[in-house]
C-alpha cells in the first residue's frame, strides 16, 4: 500500500492524522507501569526514605500530576483502561483477572491506532490480560488474544499460567528466576537465550533500550509499552549496588526488599531515557511513568486512606509524571484531575490522530492542558467499580465504610456498596476522607445516587468471559 492509498483508508475508517504525520515530528511513545506503587513512592512526590532520580527527572522536564487516579484499585482493569480509553466496567472488568480463560476482548486500543498510523509498537514486561498460558500460545488461532492481536507488533512477557506462577511468588523467585519464564512473540524463550538466567527487572530494562535502537535505525516511530512487575510482591532482594543502598536502621527485610526494587526500577528506567538522549530523540519523545492501582503492603501512599484493592484514595490515587520537551514545558504540576482513560486520547492527540466515531471513550484528551496551560476539558461523573475484599492489601485493617462504587464528580466523591450510598465525601476540602457527609449534603448525594444506579445497569461487553453467551 502506498502512502497515499494508507491517508485515504484511515481517512475513510476516520483515523486520520494531519498533512505532517509523515515526518519525523511524529512524536514517539515511552510509556512506563510500575505494579502496586504508592502515591507517595517516588521522590518527587515527597518520598526521602527511597530516591528516584530518573523518574524525578520525568517530572523535572515536564509535568507531575497531583490529582491522577488508576481506573481500578487492582492491576488488570486499570491496564484495560489505559489501553482502550474505556472504563474497565465496559467490559465487566471488576477486580484482577484469574489466570484463566478470562480476558480483554477483542476491541479498539492504543497500540492498534498508533500501528494504523504508522508506528511501531511493542510491549514488554508484566500482561495480565489474558492469552499467556502455554496452549494460548500453541493455539492462538483458536484460542483468546495476547499482545499481538491487541495490536503490538513484538512482546516480551513472562508465562502467567497458575501454579507455577503462584510456586514461584512464594519461593520469592519471580524476579530473579524471571528470565527462565519468558514468553517472546508466541514462543518460550530458550535457556540458551541471553535473558534466561537474568533478573525480571533488569530484562525489562535492557529490553526497552535495544528496541529503541532498533526502531532508531528503522527510522519509524514508535509506542513502546513497558509494563514493570516491580514494586509488586513477592519482595526480593534487588542486585547489588541497590540492595546494599536499601540498608537504614530500624526497617523490615520486606521494608528493604521494596526499597532495592524501587531504586533498582528507576536505575533502569535511567538507562532508558539515556538511550533516547544518546540518539537524540529525547526532545520528541513523550514519556509518561504512572501506576497501576494504589499502593500495597510496603509501599508509601502519602496521607491518604486505604490502599490497594480500596476505593479510598489511598487505592485509586497514584503517582504520574509526563515529559515532551518538544512540545511540553518544564517543571509544570498539573492540579486537576486526570485518569487512565485519558491516556489514549493524550496520546493520540499527541500524534495528531482523530479518533474514530466507533469508539466512544471515557478518557478526555488532555493535550491543550498540558501544552498550554489550558484547563482540561470538562469531565462529567467518573465512575468507578470494583468487587468487595473485605481484607486490604496493607499492614492495616481495611478502612470503613466498605465500598464497591464510586462515583466523582467536581469535588464530590460518593462511595457506594452494591449501588445502596455509604459516604461522600468532599475532596477539596477534606482530601484524607475523615468527614462523611452523606447525611448533610442529600441532594448531593441523591443525584450522585442515580448516576451510579444507571452506570451500573449500562451495558457491558462480556465477551472476554467463557460463560458468556
Amino acid at each position: 500500500m502506498t502512502r497515499r492509498d494508507w491517508v485515504r483508508s484511515a481517512a475513510a475508517a476516520g483515523v486520520w492524522h494531519s498533512a505532517g504525520a509523515a515526518s519525523p515530528a511524529r512524536p514517539n511513545f515511552v510509556f512506563l507501569l510500575a505494579d502496586d506503587m504508592g502515591w507517595g513512592d517516588p521522590s518527587c512526590y515527597g518520598n526521602t526514605a527511597v530516591r528516584t532520580p530518573h523518574i524525578d527527572a520525568i517530572a523535572a522536564r515536564g509535568v507531575r500530576f497531583e490529582n491522577f487516579y488508576a481506573a481500578s484499585p487492582t492491576c488488570s482493569p486499570s491496564r484495560a483502561a489505559i489501553l482502550t480509553g474505556r472504563y474497565p466496567l465496559r467490559f465487566d472488568l471488576r477486580r484482577a483477572l484469574t489466570d484463566d480463560e478470562v480476558h480483554l476482548p477483542l476491541t479498539t486500543t492504543l497500540p492498534k491506532l498508533l500501528r494504523e498510523a504508522g508506528y511501531a509498537t511493542a510491549h514488554v514486561g508484566k500482561w495480565h490480560l489474558g492469552g499467556l498460558h502455554q496452549k494460548h500460545i500453541r493455539e492462538r488461532a483458536n484460542s483468546i488474544p495476547g499482545p499481538h492481536q491487541h495490536g503490538f507488533d513484538y512482546y516480551q512477557c513472562q508465562n502467567e499460567e497458575q501454579p507455577m506462577r503462584r510456586q514461584m511468588g512464594a519461593n520469592r523467585t519471580l524476579y530473579r528466576k524471571g528470565g527462565t519464564v519468558l514468553i517472546r512473540n508466541e514462543r518460550n524463550v530458550p535457556e540458551s537465550d541471553p535473558y534466561y538466567h537474568r533478573h525480571f527487572t533488569d530484562i525489562n530494562g535492557d529490553e526497552p533500550v535495544r528496541l529503541i535502537e532498533d526502531f532508531h535505525k528503522q527510522g519509524k516511530p514508535f509506542f513502546l509499552n513497558v509494563w514493570w512487575l516491580v514494586p509488586h510482591m513477592p519482595y526480593e532482594p534487588a542486585p547489588e549496588p541497590f540492595w546494599s543502598r536499601a540498608d537504614a536502621p530500624g526497617i523490615s527485610e520486606d521494608q528493604r526488599c521494596f526499597r532495592s526494587m524501587v531504586m533498582h526500577m528507576d536505575h533502569k528506567i535511567g538507562q532508558i531515557l539515556a538511550k533516547l538522549e544518546e540518539l537524540g530523540i529525547a526532545d520528541n519523545t513523550l514519556v509518561m511513568f504512572t501506576s497501576d492501582n494504589g499502593g500495597a503492603y510496603e509501599s508509601n501512599i502519602g496521607p491518604y486512606k486505604g490502599g490497594k484493592t480500596d476505593l479510598h484514595e489511598g487505592g485509586i490515587r497514584v503517582p504520574a509524571v509526563l515529559s515532551w520537551p518538544a512540545r511540553i514545558p518544564m517543571g509544570k504540576t498539573l492540579k486537576a484531575l486526570a485518569h487512565h482513560c485519558d491516556i489514549l486520547p493524550t496520546f493520540c492527540a499527541a500524534a495528531g490522530l482523530r479518533l474514530p466515531a466507533r469508539s466512544p471513550l471515557d478518557g478526555v484528551n488532555l493535550l491543550e492542558a498540558l501544552v498550554r496551560g489550558q484547563e482540561p476539558p470538562e469531565r462529567g461523573l467518573v465512575h468507578w467499580q470494583h468487587d468487595l475484599f473485605p481484607k486490604l492489601q496493607r499492614r492495616y485493617p481495611k478502612p470503613k465504610p466498605y465500598a464497591t462504587e464510586v462515583t466523582r464528580r467536581g469535588r464530590w466523591k460518593l462511595m457506594s456498596m452494591d449501588g445502596r450510598p455509604v459516604a461522600l465525601f468532599d475532596l477539596e476540602a477534606d482530601p484524607l476522607e475523615n468527614s462523611n457527609l452523606l447525611g448533610r449534603q442529600s441532594k448531593v448525594a441523591e443525584d450522585l445516587a442515580a448516576a451510579t444506579r444507571a452506570f451500573l445497569t449500562a451495558p457491558r461487553d462480556r465477551r472476554g468471559f467463557p460463560e458468556a453467551p
